[in-house]
Formats: C-alpha cells, sequence, structure tokens
C-alpha cells in the first residue's frame, strides 16, 4: 500500500523508497476548525462559505503543501500518514490516517444541479438499516452530515456484530461529490476528530473537464515515484499483489472499478 508522510515518500512494505512532498502545518493551508455550518452559511452547490475548503481546483487555493493523487490534492504533515489502498489494479480510496483514526476519501463526479449529498445521505441511511446499524443525521462542520453505528467488520448488507461509530461527511462542489468517512475513536470524540477535519477542509477537488457519468469515481492517480514502487513490489512478488482495506468500510455510493 502506498503512504505519503511529511517530506518524503515511503512504501509499506519498503520503508524510505523515494522522496514525497512537504506538508502545511494547519495555520499555513487555511484550514477550517469544526464549527457547525448552517445551511444559511453555505455556498451554493452545498459547499461551506466563508474561505472555508474542501476546494476545488478553479477556487483560490490557500497555500500548503498536498499530494497530487490526480483527482484528490490532500494535505500532508508530520502527524498524518496518508494511504493509497488499491482494488483491481487500481487506486480506489484514499485514507488519512491520524494516531488510531481514519479519514477515506473519494470524490465522485456529480450533476451540474448538485445536490448529490442529500440523495446520498438518504441511500447510506437506508443501506445502515438493513445491515443492522443506525444512523442519524446532524450538523457537523459541512453541513449536513451521518453519524452512524454500522457492525464491525461486515460488509455493506451483512447484519450482525458489534456496532462501530462512524461519521459519513459529504460537500457537493462543481460537478463533483467529495465523501469523507471517519473511522475509529474520532468518529465519536470531537477532540480527536478535529485533526481529520482540518484535512478535510483542506483536500483540493480536480474535476478535470471530461465527461464523466455522475456517481463514477473520479480517478485516483499515484505520484510517478510511488507508481515505480509498486510496480517493482509487484515484480519483485511474481505479479501476484494483495493489498487490504486500511479500517472497514462503510457502505459505497458506487462500486470501486
Amino acid at each position: 500500500m502506498p503512504v505519503f508522510r511529511r517530506r518524503r515518500y515511503q512504501h509499506a512494505d519498503q520503508p524510505g523508497a523515494g522522496t514525497g512532498q512537504p506538508a502545511p502545518e494547519p495555520d499555513e493551508a487555511g484550514l477550517a476548525g469544526s464549527a457547525p455550518v448552517s445551511e444559511e452559511e453555505a455556498g451554493s452547490g452545498g459547499r461551506p462559505a466563508g474561505g472555508q475548503g474542501p476546494w476545488d481546483s478553479a477556487d483560490p487555493v490557500p497555500a500548503g503543501d498536498r499530494v497530487d493523487l490526480g483527482s484528490l490534492q490532500v494535505p500532508v504533515a508530520d502527524d498524518v500518514e496518508i494511504q493509497v489502498s488499491m482494488a483491481e489494479d487500481q487506486a480506489a480510496w484514499v485514507t488519512v490516517m491520524h494516531g488510531d483514526s481514519g479519514l477515506q476519501l473519494q470524490a465522485f463526479a456529480a450533476p451540474k444541479s448538485g445536490g448529490l449529498w442529500e440523495e446520498v445521505r438518504e441511500e447510506i441511511t437506508a443501506e445502515v438499516a438493513r445491515s443492522g446499524g443506525q444512523a442519524e443525521e446532524a450538523e457537523g462542520p459541512f453541513g449536513a452530515e451521518l453519524r452512524a453505528r454500522i457492525a464491525a467488520g461486515e460488509q455493506p448488507g451483512a447484519a450482525g456484530g458489534p456496532l462501530e461509530p462512524v461519521r459519513f461527511l459529504g460537500v457537493d462542489g462543481p460537478r463533483w461529490f467529495l465523501r469523507g468517512v471517519i473511522s475509529g475513536p474520532a468518529a465519536s470524540r470531537p477532540e480527536l476528530a478535529t485533526r481529520l477535519e482540518e484535512v478535510f477542509a483542506g483536500v483540493v477537488v480536480v474535476r478535470g473537464e471530461h465527461p464523466v457519468p455522475p456517481r463514477d469515481m473520479l480517478e485516483i492517480r499515484l505520484p510517478d515515484e510511488a507508481r515505480q514502487a509498486l510496480a517493482e513490489q509487484m515484480e519483485q512478488a511474481g505479479g501476484q499483489f494483495q493489498l487490504e482495506d486500511p479500517f472497514e468500510r462503510g457502505p459505497e455510493i458506487t462500486e470501486t472499478r
């Protein structure tokens, strides 16, 4: 699993392989705090107003060091680790780890009319209920979010097992939708969630001008040196390469491809 840290690139199984980009401190990147955003304070398309991200690549984005992963530019710092997980030999989602907590990031194409997050919240709520979990809507730092309890270690649609807290964040941008899933202790402890909320607020989404059907995931691309390290490891493993999910996922809004 490719892993990114401040001022160095490191492959999970090959410590010290390559170099990475330096990362911003929270005040350098203009990252947001955890104050809730009301509907009146939200900008067009459901995006928080008042100079708070997540950002579109066409925005006047605050300066800061981010790792370029194609459709996602993610802040990197000493206290977080960025993991790129693979599915069927393609980058499928990004996970930002802070201590024992994680923030999963995925960006999707959305219609020009926006409003995808409202639809997705309803779908996630129904899926969580089918899986034997619980979900309720609440106001968070990025507007409406879902605070859920889902079966630990269970795939969507499977009931049973202890319930663990997760938070589903969502932001509608211009022709894109960014979803974040906070898991681990930060899902139920606001003081631990602040750092991951800062990272989410500092993400830049690069939608591109090419046509993408709504709800299709926007492409995640590894930096050249990460792709090279991954290719070398796959070659050493004889082409057999298995990557595990860094933490159990909640319901998806689209199939990873």
